[in-house]
This record gives structure tokens, C-alpha cells and sequence, in this order.
């Protein structure tokens, strides 16, 4: 999964939100005053085909420039600094653990995106303002090497509570929640999953059950998961890690040969929704060509291009998916949610809490 950025971040899908993210920025200078240039500021993770964005250049008549702005937090942190006079004209990045900050911050102007109707109201979660455009979804879940339960006749967990069992002790390595997106997802899951008063008790069963935190998602993934082929190479003797339900067929795709079925699995009753959305800046210099941009990352198009580079899921109802992608993920019926207004009420206590719980 670490293979080339695509295997190791954006194979992540959402990228990061406390740390930086592999790669470094690129694209052209901070907003460029061309009218027939429009800037897509983006985290790190940002991909898709160059005959995919060569085909709206050639159709709307715009050159996109893409700055990569470090991880999801930095970049939504930089563009609120910078919004008298953005970097660009759009960001594509920010998700439901960091919406609420973006949008008390002023950091969007409204704009009703062409096809949005298309969206499913659940990820819509700025109805109504549209201030926010979505984009994609993922899930963070708990991945396991099938290998190591069939060698061992022991029944991969499915869920929040089967990870504190004695089965399963000493198996789980998760990201730190104050320095990784996934575990903080892992967090907010837990905490939709059991209260604001119940998920304490559970991380304390689940620190005495053996669980092991890194921090963040490569280590963790790459070094320390039996399951993924870096962590074979590393010698992890973890069966179970905090990644995405999309990790699977990145297990498939980057493998020589491919194998018929991926080696991991997905606990499909450990998961936390993340949604990414777009949105076009405030006092953004080529706001013509922002809308239009963001009406072609909800396109066809661009929706069809997505999961085999960003692993992500699209948000446009009735996309084709690659059979590669969809035959080895499972389909997660009921993930845990979470308002984005309570994340931004709860997310500094809850980490600061379960440091104080978990590391010491």
C-alpha cells in the first residue's frame, strides 16, 4: 500500500488531518489572476486522470492548476488564514470532522452545484446554504488478515464490542487520535457507537484487551498489519488495524500478480463515516471557473474516475464502479455517523481526553 503515493495515501482515501500527508504541494502560484485559469486547492491526497481533467479543460475552456496544501486540517488551517485573498478558487478536502470549522470561519460562498440533485440528501449535510458541495465518502474500519484467522481457527470481530473479548488480545494496532484522520474517525466511531458518556469505559476495556497506538496510518498499516503486503515485508504481527473499508482492493490493484481475492478483510460493524466535500472560496479570484469546477467533480465524468485514485466512494447515485473495486470491499449498511456540529463541540475534549486515558 505504500508503493507509490496512490498506494499509500491515496489509498487512504481521506486523507490526514493532524499530520502531514506523504507527497509535498504542487501546482502553480497562490491564485493565479487568469481568468482562464482556476486553482483547485486540495489536500495531499488529491488524484485523478490526466485525461479526465484534460476533457473538462477541453470543454470549459479552463486550465486547472491543483495546489496541494499539506493534509486535510492544514489545508482547511491555511485557506481560513488566507480567505481575504485565497490561493485559489476552490477546495476540495474538507470533511464532516472538519466542516463545522470551515463554515463558522466564513471560509465558503454559496453556490447550488449542477447535478447536486443527483446526491443523496445524507451526504448533503450544508442543505440548504450550499456553501459545501460532496463529493466523495469513505469509511474507516477495522481491516483484518484473513490468513492469520484462517491459520489460527479464530473468527475475524465484526464489531466495536468483539474487539475488548479475550480473543482478540493484543491483535488491534490504531492511530493516535490527535495525530492521524483514521484515528480519530476510530474515536468519533466509538463515541457515536457507545455516548458521550459510555466511550471512556470502552477505550479502557479495549487498552486492557492489549491494543497497541502508532501515530498514524502508515506505520501502522505498512509496519505493524500482518495483513498488507508492507507489513509482510516488515515482519507487523498485527492482524487487525484502523484503516478503510477501501484498503482491500488497494491489496488487489498494486499486488504482482494480483491475487482473485483480496487477503484482508473489513469488521463492517467497527466503521465511521467520513464525507469530503468542495467548496468555492470566499473573495475567490475566478469564481466563474470555480463553479464550474465544482460542477465537474460531481459529473459523471469525474465521479467514475475516483475510486481507483483516491479510493474513495462517489456521492453521485448511479455510478459505475470497477468491478476490481467494489468485488473486494464490502458494502457497509450501517456505519456510525456523527453531526458535524457535535464533532466541533466535542473533538478537542474527546482527544484530549482519551490521550490523558489511552497513552498515559
Amino acid at each position: 500500500m505504500s508503493i507509490t503515493k496512490k498506494a499509500a495515501v491515496l489509498a487512504v482515501g481521506l486523507g490526514l488531518v493532524t499530520v502531514s500527508a506523504c507527497g509535498s504541494s504542487s501546482g502553480g502560484d497562490e491564485g493565479s489572476g487568469d481568468s482562464r485559469t482556476v486553482t483547485l486547492v486540495s489536500h495531499d491526497s488529491w488524484a485523478a486522470s490526466k485525461s479526465v481533467i484534460a476533457a473538462f479543460e477541453k470543454e470549459s475552456g479552463y486550465r486547472v492548476e491543483v495546489l496541494e496544501d499539506g493534509d486535510a486540517g492544514q489545508a482547511v488551517n491555511k485557506a481560513i488564514l488566507t480567505k481575504d485573498n485565497p490561493q485559489g478558487d476552490v477546495l476540495f478536502g474538507v470533511d464532516n470532522t472538519l466542516l463545522s470549522r470551515a463554515l463558522d470561519n466564513g471560509l465558503f460562498q454559496p453556490y447550488e452545484a449542477k447535478g447536486l440533485d443527483r446526491i443523496d440528501e445524507r451526504y448533503q449535510l450544508d442543505a440548504g446554504k450550499h456553501r459545501v458541495t460532496p463529493v466523495d465518502y469513505g469509511d474507516i474500519c477495522v481491516n483484518y488478515d484473513k490468513a492469520y484467522f484462517r491459520d489460527h481457527k479464530l473468527t475475524p470481530p465484526a464489531s466495536f464490542d468483539d474487539l475488548t473479548e479475550p480473543a482478540y488480545k493484543d491483535l488491534l494496532v490504531t492511530e493516535n487520535a490527535g495525530t492521524s484522520s483514521p484515528g480519530l474517525g476510530f474515536l468519533l466511531g466509538t463515541a457515536a457507537r457507545y455516548g458521550d458518556g459510555g466511550w471512556a469505559a470502552y477505550w479502557k476495556k479495549l487498552k486492557a484487551n492489549g491494543v497497541k497506538v502508532v501515530d498514524g496510518w502508515e506505520q501502522a498499516y505498512n509496519e505493524e498489519f500482518s495483513g498488507s503486503a508492507g507489513g509482510r515485508k516488515a515482519g507487523g504481527d498485527r492482524p487487525l488495524v484502523v484503516s478503510y473499508a477501501s484498503s482491500p482492493p488497494v491489496e488487489v490493484v498494486y499486488a504482482d500478480p494480483q491475487p482473485k481475492t483480496a487477503p484482508t478483510g473489513v469488521a463492517t460493524g467497527t466503521c465511521f463515516r467520513q464525507t469530503e466535500f468542495a467548496g468555492l472560496l470566499s473573495n475567490a479570484r475566478n469564481p466563474e471557473g470555480g463553479k464550474a469546477l465544482i460542477d465537474f467533480l460531481i459529473s459523471k465524468r469525474f465521479q467514475e474516475d475516483m475510486p481507483l485514485n483516491m479510493y474513495v466512494n462517489p456521492v453521485v447515485s448511479g455510478t459505475k464502479l470497477p468491478a476490481v473495486y467494489t468485488g473486494n470491499m464490502p458494502a457497509v449498511e450501517r456505519p456510525e455517523t456523527m453531526a458535524p456540529a457535535k464533532i466541533a463541540e466535542h473533538r478537542d475534549d474527546w482527544v484530549k481526553a482519551w490521550t490523558s486515558l489511552v497513552l498515559k
